[in-house]
Parts: structure tokens; sequence; C-alpha cells
């Protein structure tokens, strides 16, 4: 079958019957052997457009259709899997027209039911595998407890050793997070490095990126001064806390999507999203966060940066303060021959 095929199958379906005209193309689409690069964007272009308008069954079915296709339309993969997992399921488990990248989002934005149905994949990337298994067991990252004996010190110091999934110190899980992070960025996957090449602005996100994952938080502090064009000790007080708040409107100033702002914000905070409840706040606070509001800030920053360099340069104000701190020392002489 043909192009041909999914243009009369338009034109002997009846207006209005958006059901059967979305089941017969995805049907007339999986026929074909090896689909081109039309073909598939004719797909996406009839059928996103109908999305909205079908049933549950009808996305239910073209969901376990494409899950066997090949050469599935990724940006009508992506919207299925988007959906409640019992229709997502067969995408998540089988499709390859979805990425590790995808996936990653996906566990961010639906949780444990999606991450689930992604860990029956087959080939499934450990740095995922591991994610998952945090995900529905994170009892098993533990503080040692400060005020414990000696013996019992070692004991656990010896069970991390031994189970390092099981039981892990604050830092050695917030390094082990950064080296999983940094596992899955550099698989030297070259598709996602050319989308990296031709994103706005993607030497910044680059070099937040990887001054993050290192977990030297000067580097990342410098990075990010650079990139706001802001004084360094801004950029360190905007990480000093365990408060992402104004970190989410640096990055949502710099104009990064959710899933880069994403990446960079949990490579700083590992410790503060074990579970996928906070995953979903913090994107949706990212998404909720007008861009003009994050600017303003920056601008306040921007702003504080020059007052800040006009005070140190400007010759009158250490007079000023030279003359001040005296006048402070000669206060109290003063003050005393004015009583007498």
């Amino acid at each position: 079958m043909s192009s041909s095929d999914f243009r009369q199958i338009a034109i002997r379906t009846e207006s209005g019957k958006a059901e059967r005209l979305f089941r017969a193309a995805v049907s007339a689409f999986c026929s074909l052997t090896r689909p081109s690069r039309r073909e598939i964007g004719q797909l996406e272009d009839l059928t996103l457009p109908l999305f909205d308008d079908v049933s549950v069954e009808s996305r239910r079915y073209v969901a376990a259709a494409l899950s066997e296709c090949e050469y599935a339309p990724a940006a009508l993969v992506r919207r299925l899997c988007e959906e409640p997992v019992d229709i997502a399921a067969p995408l998540l488990i089988r499709s390859r027209a979805v990425s590790d990248i995808d996936l990653i989002a996906l566990i961010g934005r639906h949780g444990l039911p999606h991450a689930r149905a992604i860990s029956r994949r087959k080939d499934l990337n450990p740095t995922i595998a591991d994610l998952i298994r945090a995900l529905e067991r994170p009892t098993l990252v533990r503080v040692r407890d400060p005020e414990a004996a000696p013996a019992q010190s070692l004991v656990k110091t010896q069970a991390t050793a031994n189970s390092a999934e099981t039981q892990q110190t604050p830092g050695v899980a917030a390094e082990n997070a950064r080296r999983r992070l940094r596992s899955m960025m550099h698989t030297g996957d070259e598709t996602l490095a050319a989308k990296v090449d031709a994103f706005p602005g993607a030497d910044t996100y680059v070099k937040l990126r990887e001054t993050a994952l290192t977990g030297n938080a000067a580097f990342f502090q410098t990075a990010l001064a650079d990139a706001l064009d802001i004084d360094f000790s801004i950029a360190r007080s905007l990480t000093a806390n365990q408060n992402y708040a104004p970190l989410l409107a640096a990055l949502r100033s710099l104009d990064f999507s959710e899933d880069r702002a994403f990446l960079i914000t949990v490579a700083v905070y590992p410790g503060l999203f074990p579970h996928p409840q906070a995953i979903r706040t913090y994107l949706d606070r990212y998404r909720l966060l007008h861009r003009d509001t994050a600017l303003d800030k920056v601008r306040g920053w921007k702003t504080e940066t020059l007052s800040t360099a006009a005070r140190d340069a400007s010759p009158t104000n250490r007079d000023s303060r030279k003359a001040s701190n005296s006048d402070e020392a000669d206060a109290p002489g003063l003050r005393a021959s004015s009583r007498k």
C-alpha cells in the first residue's frame, strides 16, 4: 500500500466519522513493509487532529497496533504514551519509537504506573531499571544514624559496601544519582547529540549540564553566573539552600525545555526528588512559571550585580566609607564633649 491508500480511506469515510478514519489509517499504515518519511508524516497529519475526538477503545487499539510497528510515527507514539497506562502500556513495553530520554520524562510525569510498564521492556537501559527500582522501594535509601555505636556503624558501613543499592549515605546516593545521569547523557547516541547541537542556546545548556554533573558546586555556580551575566556571589546564593525556586527561575529565563531544566536541577539537588510526586511538582511549577516573570528576576539579579560593581569601583564611596569609619571612632569623644 502507498500514500494514495490513505487518501482513498479519507474519501470513503463519511464526514465526522473520526473513529473509523483513525483506525483505518493506522491499520493501512501498519501493513506497509517500509513506509517512507512522507507516509509517516501523512499519518501524523491525519491522525493527530482526530486524537481528541476518538474513544478510549480506538486509542487502545492504535497503541497496540503501533507497538508492533517498526517504523511507527514518533509524534503519534509520544501522544499515546501520555495516555493512562491501560492505553499506553503496549508502546511503553515494546515500541522502538520511544527513546531512553522519552522514558525518563514519562516516568517523571506519570510515576509508578508507567514506570512498571516500562520495566517490562526487553534490553531496558540499566540506569532506567535502577531508577524504577528506586521509585518502587524508596525506603531502601537510608540515612545512617550519627549517634549509633561504633560497632553498629561498622556493621552498617560493611552492609553499605556489600549492598550499595539497599543502603546508601546521602553523599553516596547523590553521587550515584549524578553518575547515573552522567551515564545517560554520555551513551554515544549521535542522534541525541545532534538534537542538542540544534537546540538554541545549546552551548549554555551543555556547559550548565556538565558542570552540574561534576558535583562541584563552584563549577556550576561559575557557569550559571556566566550564563545569566550576574556576579558569582549572586549565582552562589541561588543554590545555597535546599530550595530550587531561584534556580528554576534562572533556567526558565534561559528558555530551556522542562526535561533539560529538570536534568540540571536534579543533578544539583539529587536529594529533593525521591519519588514521582516530587518530580511532577517540579515540572508543574516549571510549566506554570511564565518566562517574563523569570526574566524579571534575572534583571533584578543583574541590577544587583551592577550596583555592587559600581559601589566597589567608586573612589568616593571608598573615601566616604573611610570617613564614616573615622567619624564613628571619633563620635564617643564628640558626644562626651557635648555633654560637658
